[in-house]
C-alpha cells in the first residue's frame, strides 16, 4: 500500500456498534410514526361520507342503472336526504341494502356509487373503500 491509500482509509468512517444503534433506532421511530398514520387512514375510510347524488346535481333521479336522471322519472328514485356512511356503503356493495332504502333503491344508489368519477363528491371515499386494508 502506498502512503495515500493508509491515509484514506485511516479517514474513511467505520460502522461502529454506536452508529449501527443510533441507525436502529431512527429506523424504529419511522415504523412509530408510520403505523399510527395507517391506523388513522383506516379511521377516516370508515367515517367518510357519500352523497347520492353529489350537491351538484342535487333534484335529479338515479335510475336504476346508476345513472342520473330529471327528477320525477319514471322507475327511478329521488336522491338520499343524507349521505352514506362508508361503512354501510361498504356492507351494500357486498349485497346488503342501504340504510332507509328498499332493495331496488339500494341496488340503484350503489349502481350510482359505483360509476362515480374522480372530481365528483364521495369519489375519494368510495376509492378508498377499494383499497386494500392491511
Amino acid at each position: 500500500m502506498d502512503e495515500n491509500t493508509t491515509d484514506r482509509q485511516a479517514n474513511e468512517p467505520h460502522p461502529t456498534r454506536r452508529r449501527a444503534l443510533m441507525l436502529g433506532a431512527a429506523t424504529a421511530s419511522v415504523v412509530i410514526s408510520i403505523r399510527p398514520a395507517l391506523a388513522q387512514t383506516s379511521a377516516s375510510v370508515l367515517t367518510c361520507e357519500i352523497p347520492v347524488p353529489d350537491p351538484g346535481r342535487a333534484g335529479m333521479y338515479v335510475a336504476a342503472d346508476g345513472s342520473l336522471v330529471p327528477n320525477g322519472t319514471k322507475d327511478a328514485f329521488p336522491g338520499a336526504t343524507k349521505p352514506f356512511k362508508a361503512e354501510d356503503v361498504r356492507t351494500a356493495l357486498n349485497g346488503g341494502t342501504l340504510p332507509g332504502t328498499t332493495y331496488e333503491q339500494s341496488r340503484a344508489y350503489t349502481a350510482y356509487i359505483r360509476r362515480l368519477q374522480h372530481g365528483t363528491a364521495g369519489f375519494t371515499c368510495f376509492a378508498s373503500l377499494q383499497m386494500p386494508r392491511g
